[in-house]
């Protein structure tokens, strides 16, 4: 990243780029360096604003990512193991400030989201960016990756006209699936989370009813009083116990979740055993086989670009703060999660 740029706007204010990194468990800090000259074939793209993902980026903050797995192979920078010192994230909007000799389509300028971890500047392969339309804002295109991921989740679960859902978990990815799910002839939407703020905010994306997952029993009121499909995206491993008795025998539990390091006990020796309930892992950074035919990623993400106007997922940001406030940022998502549903770092 030492070559001459092939153009050059804006630049790095007093010299320096400021980076997010996870030093130790629980511990953040905010690190300054030089900002960087593209290679050739770079860009640089300089930040306006960047998503912390609850689910998994606590999972690095609380040191509960298997030592063993790359954090996403399908990511550049993020093939590596989570060993601490390390940088995350993968939302960041910005726009591209400086291009190397090689790059010859007109990048400089444009507006663009990145899978790259959070950070004021930086250098990257323009094939790695998405080049962002003009009706969509920073705010909701910063939520980008949580849109995919539920609009992937919603692919793999294929809902049937006039099936009985429920989701499991109304984080950010959990309140914008059960959006989608809005949108199909469902006969019923049932949401479960422990926070009532996120439980109002549920119905008011759709869902016909939300509940405490203590209420999760037999939630419906047709049929055997249990759903066709349920999705379990809190995080929480105990929710998959629960998805499994609300889902009624022949099934599809679709699980979101990654639960990283945390122990995963299920009781499936009870009506599990007979029910013929399908249970399916679901994550985005690869298309399902059952799709492949017809989608890949790009056929999605131009369908993802589409949906981020409409569904406004900036209404679910509860925070914004700038980037040096990161270590407060995290405490707040991991104490008080009640409070703090979406939290933007502003550069």
């Amino acid at each position: 990243m030492t070559a001459e740029s092939g153009a050059d706007v804006g630049g790095g204010g007093d010299g320096a780029a400021r980076r997010v990194r996870f030093v130790a468990p629980r511990r953040v800090e905010v690190v300054r360096t030089p900002v960087e000259t593209p290679a050739s074939d770079e860009v640089r793209v300089e930040a306006s604003l960047s998503a912390v993902s609850p689910g998994t980026e606590l999972l690095v903050y609380r040191d509960q990512v298997p030592a063993d797995l790359p954090l996403d192979e399908t990511i550049d920078g993020l093939g590596h193991t989570a060993t601490y010192p390390l940088s995350y994230g993968y939302a960041t909007v910005g726009r591209v400030t400086a291009a190397g000799a090689d790059v010859t389509d007109d990048w400089v300028g444009r507006r663009v989201f990145a899978f790259h971890p959070h950070a004021s500047h930086f250098c990257v392969d323009p094939s790695t960016l998405v080049r962002l339309p003009a009706g969509v804002t920073d705010e909701d295109a910063a939520l980008l990756a949580m849109v995919e991921t539920a609009v992937s989740l919603v692919m793999d679960g294929r809902p049937r006209i006039g099936e009985r859902a429920a989701v499991f978990g109304q984080g950010v990815v959990g309140l914008l699936t059960t959006a989608l799910l809005a949108r199909h002839p469902l006969s019923k939407l049932v949401t479960f989370d422990h926070y009532a703020a996120r439980r109002e905010r549920s119905l008011s994306l759709g869902a016909d009813a939300s509940l405490a997952p203590d209420a999760a029993g037999e939630s419906f009121d047709t049929g055997d009083g249990r759903a066709d499909i349920s999705f379990e995206v809190s995080g929480n491993p105990a929710a998959l116990d629960a998805a499994l008795d609300t889902t009624g025998d022949d099934g599809r539990v679709v699980i979101g979740s990654w639960y990283g390091a945390k122990p995963t006990e299920l009781g499936l020796g009870g009506r599990f055993h007979r029910s013929h309930i399908r249970l399916q892992a679901s994550q985005v950074s690869r298309i399902d086989p059952a799709h492949a035919g017809r989608w890949d990623k790009e056929r999605r993400m131009g369908l993802v670009l589409d949906l981020l106007a409409d569904l406004e997922p900036s209404r679910l940001v509860t925070h914004r703060l700038p980037v040096e406030s990161a270590p407060d940022a995290y405490r707040l998502l991991d104490e008080s999660p009640d409070e703090a549903l979406q939290v933007l770092f502003e550069y």
